[in-house]
């Protein structure tokens, strides 16, 4: 069970996320805000200090606490990350943007990840991909299925760098997967791609594991498109 301050940052997040809160905005005095989520000013007050360390306010003394624009937010946060996508606000740049970072970052991985894999790591690479299996045939959730088999191939790659940033990433993932999932039959037409990265992470064939994620980036790009063709035909319908 989340903390009263952490129910209150996650509201609090989504809300400027979802632009209640525009940049530039003053927000309510504190009692305002602790009257209207029903809690102390204190919790209030610590809110504010989360979201400004996360470059999303700045209080200033006599003026209040300003919203700022999006270009200061710490885009890498996971939980700035997971507000974004919960709050609706993912469009067109954002799904461009994160498909860029993909293919920027994953065939790297994919390739330290099958020249460097432990047998350990390899062995955590096929089980990740054998959950991924049974949840695209019912037996279990496919969005940690996918999130740990992308998981184990960045620990694989064995890069105190990546580790670093593993917790941004996988939010960034969890963003991409929660999106494709929802688009019928992503998963299932995934799954072979999936699998032809695992048997080359395997066989330590770093050019077949860099050409498996950039196919699967790529069918990701596909479903978002024609997904979002859809909803400008169903938006194009007479009322």
């Amino acid at each position: 069970m989340p903390t009263l301050h952490r129910q209150v940052l996650n509201r609090m997040g989504e809300q400027i996320c979802a632009g209640r809160f525009q940049p530039g905005d003053i927000l309510p005095a504190e009692g305002e805000l602790a009257e209207e989520m029903q809690v102390s000013r204190i919790t209030i007050r610590e809110t504010m200090k989360s979201l400004s360390a996360k470059g999303m306010l700045q209080v200033r003394r006599r003026h209040g606490t300003i919203v700022l624009p999006r270009s200061q937010w710490q885009l890498f946060d996971p939980d700035v990350i997971t507000w974004r996508a919960r709050a609706g606000a993912v469009d067109a740049d954002l799904i461009r943007d994160l498909m860029e970072l993909r293919t920027i970052i994953e065939p790297n991985a994919a390739r330290l990840a099958a020249t460097r894999a432990t047998p350990e790591d390899r062995v955590a690479v096929r089980r990740a991909f054998k959950a991924m299996e049974r949840a695209v045939a019912g037996q279990g959730e496919y969005v940690p299925a996918d999130l740990a088999f992308h998981g184990a191939i960045l620990t694989a790659c064995h890069n105190q760098f990546i580790q670093q940033m593993q917790n941004a990433l996988s939010a960034i993932l969890r963003t991409s997967f929660e999106l494709s999932s929802e688009i019928e039959g992503g998963p299932a037409r995934s799954l072979p791609m999936h699998e032809a990265l695992c048997v080359a992470i395997e066989q330590g064939d770093a050019q077949a594991a860099a050409n498996a994620v950039l196919t699967l980036i790529e069918r990701a790009e596909k479903d978002f498109d024609d997904r979002a063709a859809l909803t400008r035909t169903a938006n194009d319908q007479p009322l």
